[in-house]
């Protein structure tokens, strides 16, 4: 798979174990088509300090039969992995360090400035088999195994994977490949590259939870376009985690998932009355499935590393904080594996290639632009907050929970538009907004942690626990009450341009 293709249009790169690799070659697609087999060897180069990581240029020397050759490359800031990205490339020995062939003078001095302190970093090597598909007229596909070894700094990491490429036809037939494959086969969308698993090799950096990153919206897009580049992103970040999930024990993982995914809905919320109705009803019960399932393990993780402490500086000589320190930490285990198998599952691969396809198959109205949508549906959003603000003054712990939903989605929605938006207005209002949120969040924990000990200590032997609890929640209401007329304060920032 080579060329200058968006790999969000017409590549797709799948893991598998290697139980499945071996069955590969006798699926119904491949069986009648002969494999075209390559060892492809992959040396790249980099400072001590890691320079050209820093700098998003890569340099490699790569393997074509008896030929070594020069790759240069430059992805453009902000750009998707292979979109926006110069190449340039000639025959070389590894090590060689001729740069005349790259066409970008800057770039070209500053790596001839590097040429003393460049040094192998890491190397790929894998061996490749390739089938050429046509399913039907006009389309071509290439289906790619790879399996081999990452190796750096002595550490090795193993390679197994399905890349899928489109040589001719359109990313529908892309993906109807991808679902025919998985259907048989367990298949997962991967989404770090050689290259970045490379440098994770290189580093043994220990896992670190993903945040969101600021989105690559602007005025000028469609509103379509801008809810297919939101949704990417949020599945982006959502994927980000999965490893985490299901290796690491720290519960940031599983809250940076879950947010992932209530800024995925909130989007599907938003764009919804440009949305076909079909997508809407496929997917948004899947994602919600998916986040409540994740909310039972974050739950039990707050109670646990946060609420519980604090029960036991209240209750210091009291055996009932013991018991449900024992009995959080027993439901944190038991939900975290659930979590971890929730990511492992073949419903999971499959509704993340499935929506990814749905994603880029949605048409744009040329005449919708993003700057004409967002102001209504901040608006709508922001009435909502008004409309339940008094309500959760006045009302018990449901009502508040319904506040803090409806800020957590003009929250959301802010960060969608706020390429719109720019200045201290934005800002002072967001801020103001995160702030409520916070206040509404650790109520929110109270009632959560409520709840939780009434189920590990029912009855009179959680009784006074409770009874703390809800007065650290009366506590916090004047606090509330403040932050509430502090946001009131702040002018809307998309009525003040």
């Amino acid at each position: 798979m080579h060329g200058e293709r968006d790999p969000n249009l017409s590549e797709l790169n799948l893991s598998l174990t290697p139980g499945v690799a071996g069955r590969l070659a006798r699926h119904p697609l491949l069986v009648d088509s002969a494999a075209i087999r390559e060892r492809v060897i992959n040396i790249y180069y980099d400072t001590p300090d890691l320079r050209l990581q820093r700098e998003r240029v890569v340099l490699h020397y790569h393997k074509r039969g008896s030929a070594w050759w020069c790759s240069v490359s430059r992805a453009a800031i902000g750009a998707r992995r292979g979109a926006g990205q110069r190449e340039w490339e000639a025959v070389g020995e590894p090590g060689d360090f001729d740069f005349s062939h790259v066409g970008d003078g800057g770039l070209r001095q500053w790596l001839e400035a590097l040429r003393k302190e460049l040094q192998p970093a890491f190397t790929t090597s894998f061996t490749r088999n390739a089938w050429t598909l046509e399913p039907r007229a006009g389309v071509r596909i290439e289906v790619a195994l790879d399996r081999g070894w990452i190796v750096g700094e002595g550490r090795r990491q193993a390679i197994c994977e399905v890349g899928l490429g489109l040589i001719s036809g359109s990313a529908g037939d892309l993906f109807s490949t991808a679902s025919e494959l998985q259907t048989d086969l367990s298949l997962h969308p991967e989404v770090s590259s050689k290259l970045q698993r490379g440098y994770q090799a290189l580093t043994d950096d220990a896992l670190q939870a993903v945040k969101a990153l600021p989105l690559q919206t602007n005025a000028g897009m469609t509103a379509i376009d801008a809810f297919r580049t939101i949704a990417l992103a949020c599945q982006k970040h959502l994927q980000d985690n999965e490893h985490g999930v299901c290796e690491s024990d720290d519960p940031e993982f599983v809250h940076q998932a879950r947010v992932a995914i209530r800024r995925l809905r909130s989007a599907i919320r938003v764009w919804r009355p440009l949305l076909p109705e079909g997508f809407v009803s496929r997917f948004d019960p899947l994602w919600q499935s998916l986040a409540g399932r994740l909310g039972e393990a974050r739950n039990w993780d707050v109670f646990s590393t946060e609420t519980v402490p604090t029960i036991a500086a209240a209750f210091p000589n009291g055996v009932e904080s013991h018991r449900l320190s024992a009995y959080a930490q027993r439901r944190c285990a038991i939900n975290r594996e659930a979590a971890r198998n929730e990511f492992r599952s073949v419903d999971y691969s499959r509704l993340l290639l499935e929506f990814t396809a749905a994603v880029l198959a949605l048409r744009d109205d040329e005449n919708l632009r993003l700057d004409a949508f967002a102001p209504a549906c901040l608006d709508k959003r922001a009435r909502q907050v008004s409309q339940l603000a008094a309500e959760a003054l006045a009302g018990d712990a449901a009502a508040r929970h319904r506040l803090r939903v409806a800020y957590k989605r003009l929250r959301y929605a802010l960060e969608f538009f706020a390429p719109l938006f720019p200045g201290e207005l934005l800002r002072n209002y967001h801020v103001s907004a995160s702030g409520l949120q916070e206040m509404l969040g650790r109520l929110n924990d109270l009632a959560v942690a409520a709840q939780l000990s009434e189920e590990a200590l029912p009855g009179e032997a959680g009784a006074a626990i409770r009874h703390w609890l809800e007065s650290q929640s009366e506590r916090l209401l004047p606090e509330l009450r403040g932050w509430l007329h502090d946001f009131e304060q702040h002018p809307a920032p998309w009525r003040n341009q």
